[in-house]
């Protein structure tokens, strides 16, 4: 598999650590792919591009 790098603000990169340490992640980043993973999934049982976009608003990510 393939390596990306993303770039992130300092809170969030701190919230991620904390939170995956909490959780017992074995790193942020098996953290961060399990959430990427998880709410990637919820958009691919969307029927249509429309209902994405509606459940993408929904969570805020677009507006």
């Amino acid at each position: 598999m393939g390596k990306s790098k993303v770039k992130l603000e300092k809170d969030l990169v701190d919230k991620v650590k904390k939170f995956a340490e909490i959780s017992g992640y074995s790193s942020s980043e098996e953290f961060i792919t399990h959430c990427l993973e998880k709410e990637i999934s919820k958009l691919e049982e969307s029927d249509s591009e429309e209902e994405i976009k509606k459940k993408l608003k929904g969570l805020g990510y677009i507006s």
